[in-house]
């Protein structure tokens, strides 16, 4: 990592420009070729290819010292606004006090090194910038040492920088003061990058950059957004997905004090205000007749029976291996289950809202998005404009989840029609009722499992069928994500688990249902129910074999470090072989996503019913921790976000109407039942892995598994509510 570093102008740009007095630093790499979005017959000619790319993302030098990063992704909570500044900050050896943070515009410039498009998610961020934002660093680093060396007339070789400064043996200069001449200097064609054991910032805790505003109420979200001639929009949506306006009667709601319109658009009626609460009773107003559609039957129950009923049918083939139906027949134990996941919603702190303005041939659109190239695309397409012509101001996002990721555009896209029709400016929000009501949820599944075991409890032969609807399916990513039959997402952490890959006889099967559910990926994806599946099998199995869970996964994770070592990580600090209080059980579950691999502890009771989490213990194997207060701090949302969705989330449906409205129904973890959470951090030098999701997926097996330990009984439906009453 110390060697010189080859930068071909193939994959550094260098940009010259004099701004506010300073220096810009311009940085590339040759983008992903991405998939084509809704409308397009190709994509852009610098989505991919040979061609040279624009910058990605932006470093600025102010002539007053400031260093100012523009992050090309989306800060939601997850602490990239530092993360990422960390990786600049160490090779530039920059003042940490000086530096600044800005979200970047939507542009091609600034797509995702993998996906080909402007995105945050999938746990990504840090591991997909690692390289370039410490080149940037580096390479602006040569800048000013060169700028500093014709200046005092030295060779480049006797000067080194600290905290700021370009320092010779009897002067330094701070990088500001250097910034003009760095600017017109040629780009050097090497840069060396610093070893790791020289690094002062990386893998050290570092406090967030973006906490001073968001306590004082500084930090801009998209509620916040506000200024002259804006007006306020809430829109009423069908009670049916699916369905559709038949007509409206709005007189009531033009009574109202400060609503200035109501207009139709694709999704509903919107009620246009000068406020949020004239439009909220402007549309309570409403007189809507609605065309329900064909979903108005769904039933939840009814579901499950119908997935119950396909999972007896013959699937198609997602992994396979020798004859497990066979081994099955032949085997004197065989251990039978079913498990059930609900739909669950995204419930960011922040509802969905989008601001636009629409002038003759622009469009500008405040929003905290996580996709900005394709709401940039969906908003130029229903305006007939170019996407350059589109300009997106991407704020802090209070929580996201995925929501905010979506293929379809669908808030912006709204909030779009709505301004184009009022034709004003316009705020579209959405309540926390609209939040839950409003879809794009996880999906739910069904799992059932077969699995033959030998005379030492070990399985020989496991057959698996799920049930569930597919995220990928329709979207620009069906392409990618759907091989065969087989979406991906729906499988992961079954079809490609090691406890699957490990026995000779396995077969795994996806059942892809259509429903008029509108679905989406969630925190952690698929992972979110298929390791909570696995790893309750796998106590099962432990059970059946009269074995200790822990040691049984030892056994069969023999052959994977890395799973290992974070299973032995958190059974350490966990005191696994100590006697707990009485009535305090523990429960183990190991998952690996997102490249990164978690094992977690729960220290559980349950009285009179109530399950009461005290402690968890988790450990995760990511690779370098570039922020490990960070990581810690993704750890301990990953517990809680688990936590809330195994104990009480879940969306279900009659007659067509989701049943839930707001955290009264549609619960979360609150603080009162948030357990102590203890975060260790394998020491690792193995390939990043992400963080913001892969503490998910064991919390919720780890939880069921405590509960088994000590009330005998198998939670295999989610969430857990009020079976153990």
């Amino acid at each position: 990592m110390n060697a010189p570093l080859n930068i071909s102008r193939r994959t550094f740009i260098k940009a010259t420009a004099l701004v506010a007095g300073g220096l810009v630093i311009a940085f590339a790499i040759p983008q992903a070729k991405r998939f084509l979005l809704p409308g397009e017959t190709k994509a852009p000619a610098d989505a991919g290819g040979s061609k040279l790319p624009a910058p990605n993302a932006f470093l600025r030098i102010g002539t007053d010292n400031t260093i100012t990063v523009l992050l090309a992704h989306s800060e939601m909570g997850q602490s990239i606004w530092t993360t990422l500044p960390m990786l600049i900050a160490e090779e530039l050896d920059a003042d940490w006090s000086k530096i600044q943070v800005e979200h970047a515009g939507a542009a091609p410039q600034y797509v995702h090194t993998a996906y080909g498009i402007q995105i945050t998610g999938g746990s990504s961020t840090t591991w997909s910038e690692f390289d370039r934002y410490r080149q940037a660093g580096a390479l602006t680093r040569a800048l000013l040492i060169n700028a500093a060396a014709q200046e005092l007339g030295v060779a480049k070789e006797t000067l080194r920088t600290e905290n700021g400064f370009v320092v010779s043996a009897d002067k330094k200069i701070s990088y500001g003061e250097l910034a003009e001449a760095a600017a017109k200097l040629e780009t050097p064609t090497t840069v060396v990058l610093k070893d790791p054991k020289d690094w002062k910032i990386i893998g050290k805790a570092t406090k967030r950059l973006d906490s001073a505003a968001k306590i004082n109420g500084t930090a801009k979200f998209g509620q916040d957004v506000q200024f002259e001639g804006l007006k306020t929009a809430m829109v009423a949506r069908a009670p049916v997905f699916g369905g559709k306006v038949k007509s409206f009667d709005a007189s009531a709601s033009k009574q109202i004090k400060g609503v200035q319109n109501v207009v139709q658009v694709p999704t509903g009626v919107a009620v246009i205000a000068d406020n949020y609460w004239s439009a909220k009773q402007g549309r309570d107003a409403l007189k809507i007749d609605w065309d329900l559609g064909p979903n108005a039957g769904l039933d939840s129950k009814k579901m499950v029976e119908d997935y119950r009923a396909l999972a007896a049918t013959t699937g198609t083939v997602a992994a396979k291996a020798g004859d497990s139906q066979a081994a099955l027949k032949q085997a004197k134990t065989v251990v039978k289950a079913e498990y059930v996941a609900p739909y669950l919603a995204h419930s960011p702190m922040e509802p969905l809202n989008c601001t636009v303005k629409i002038d003759k041939d622009a469009c500008e659109i405040w929003t905290g998005t996580q996709m900005q190239t394709t709401d940039q695309a969906a908003a130029a397409k229903i305006l007939g404009l170019k996407p350059e012509q589109v300009t997106i101001h991407t704020l802090f996002l209070g929580g996201g989840f995925g929501r905010r990721a979506n293929p379809a555009a669908d808030f912006v896209s709204e909030a779009v029609q709505v301004a184009k029709a009022a034709g004003v400016p316009v705020k579209t929000v959405w309540s926390r009722e609209d939040d839950v009501k409003g879809g794009y949820y996880r999906p739910m599944f069904l799992h059932q499992a077969n699995i033959a075991l030998d005379d030492k409890g070990l399985p020989i032969a496991w057959e698996h069928t799920a049930v569930g609807q597919s995220i990928m399916l329709g979207t620009p990513f069906e392409t990618v994500m759907i091989k065969d039959g087989v979406d991906a997402t729906s499988v992961e952490g079954t079809a490609d688990s090691p406890y699957l890959k490990g026995i000779a006889n396995h077969q795994m099967q996806l059942h892809t249902v259509k429903a008029g559910i509108p679905v989406l990926w969630w925190r952690s994806v698929g992972h979110s129910h298929t390791a909570f599946v696995m790893e309750s099998l796998i106590d099962e199995l432990a059970n059946a074999a009269k074995r200790d869970p822990l040691e049984y996964r030892r056994e069969l994770l023999k052959d994977h470090p890395r799973h290992l070592a974070a299973l032995n990580l958190a059974a350490e600090k966990a005191d696994w072989e100590k006697p707990l209080p009485k009535g305090v059980f523990r429960g183990i579950a190991v998952h690996e996503s997102f490249g990164s691999f978690v094992a977690q502890v729960a220290e559980v009771s349950v009285n009179a019913g109530e399950v009461k989490v005290h402690r968890m213990i988790s450990a995760i194997d990511c690779g370098l921790a570039v922020n490990p207060e960070s990581l810690t701090a993704q750890m301990q949302s990953s517990v809680s976000f688990g936590l809330g969705a195994a104990l009480q989330s879940e969306i279900t449906f009659k007659d067509g109407q989701v049943q839930q409205s707001n955290f009264h129904d549609y619960q979360v973890l609150r603080m009162k039942d948030m357990p102590k959470v203890e975060v260790y951090i394998v020491p690792s030098t193995e390939k990043m892995g992400g963080v913001g999701e892969p503490g998910l997926p064991p919390v919720a097996p780890a939880v069921t598994n405590a509960i088994f330990a000590a009330t005998g009984k198998r939670i295999r439906t989610l969430p857990i509510g009020t079976q153990l009453a």
